[in-house]
């Protein structure tokens, strides 16, 4: 089955879904890094490097699926919501369901978008959905629970085009749930970033294994920020000072309410997640490379994906459903 994807990203719901056995055949992503990144690992896809607002639906081909994360900025941190200029981008998503009306498509974001702030947003986009033509199923989901190691909570949103008279029913969760030893644990000799946060990308051994040296942020120490090889990793961020330490380190001290510090005399041992090591949680390969000049834009394209595995697991429910 033929699919586009639309605010494609570091392309990890491509890889989910070509995992599952899907050709993916169109893409578009307005971010040129992510683009770069797109296009070195899918060099046999077409990427369109325009916003999605900018593209006609006459020139998206048509498809058996359209999947897509539309901008997660303006539903978390200090996003303003549906008041934010980035949520059109979800009503563009809408815009291309009616246009095309592929026989299912599948959309995520943040885990905020069910709060209170934003419930009746969140309620007006699967209104719209259904408007569109389709039966429509959503779900907060922990990647943990499908072969992820980390703790992270996302939203999905998934519909059959209402002529196929299905419904989707979202994957169970597996019985085991990996952590961080699954991942990385055999990953060693990583190296810190340049000066200015630049990266060694030609004395690497292994592509992207490379951290960040900046401080730590009086945010940043508000909380432990280390976690056990035998346990799954905090959520990958996509700034990159907010990247989880590696879990070689010792827990961070609390000394009050919301102030942490470093173990005094071990200071050696804390360091942030390389790239590859958030890529790795996110279950990208070693051969999936992320380009970048400067190590912030690697943080953000692996902080900003959704789990890979966790992806696939949905793909292939898909795939079963519409064979």
């Amino acid at each position: 089955m033929k699919l586009v994807s639309l605010f494609t990203g570091a392309s990890e719901l491509d890889l989910g879904f070509k995992n599952a056995g899907f050709e993916i055949v169109g893409a578009s992503e307005f971010d040129k890094k992510m683009g770069e990144t797109f296009e070195f690992n899918f060099p046999e896809v077409t990427l369109d490097r325009r916003s999605t607002i900018d593209v006609d639906s006459k020139e998206i081909p048509d498809v058996d699926g359209i999947i897509g994360g539309a901008s997660c900025q303006s539903w978390s941190g200090v996003g303003r919501g549906i008041d934010d200029d980035r949520s059109e981008l979800f009503l563009e998503y809408i815009r291309v369901l009616e246009d095309k009306k592929p026989k299912f498509f599948l959309a995520e974001n943040v885990s905020v978008i069910l709060s209170s702030k934003h419930r009746d947003a969140f309620n007006s986009f699967i209104k719209a959905f259904e408007k569109a033509g389709y039966i429509v199923s959503s779900k907060l989901v922990n990647a943990n629970d499908y072969n992820v190691p980390e703790d992270s909570l996302r939203v999905f949103i998934v519909g059959y085009r209402k002529d196929l008279n299905k419904k989707f029913e979202f994957p169970v969760e597996h019985e085991y749930n990996p952590i961080l030893n699954d991942a990385i644990g055999n990953l060693r000799e990583e190296i810190p970033t340049k000066i200015g946060n630049k990266t060694n990308a030609d004395g690497l051994k292994i592509a992207n294994h490379e951290h960040l040296t900046s401080d730590y942020s009086t945010m940043y120490m508000y909380r432990n920020q280390v976690r056990s090889f035998n346990c799954p990793s905090f959520p990958i961020k996509a700034g990159d000072r907010h990247a989880p330490i590696h879990p070689e380190a010792s827990k961070m001290e609390l000394m009050s309410q919301n102030k942490r510090i470093l173990l005094p005399g071990k200071e050696q041992e804390y360091r942030k997640l390389s790239v590859r090591e958030g890529g790795r949680i996110q279950n990208f390969s070693n051969d999936y490379i992320f380009k970048y000049n400067k190590l912030s834009d690697g943080y953000k394209m692996v902080g900003n994906s959704v789990s890979v595995n966790l992806v696939h697991e949905i793909a292939k429910a898909i795939m079963n459903d519409l064979k």
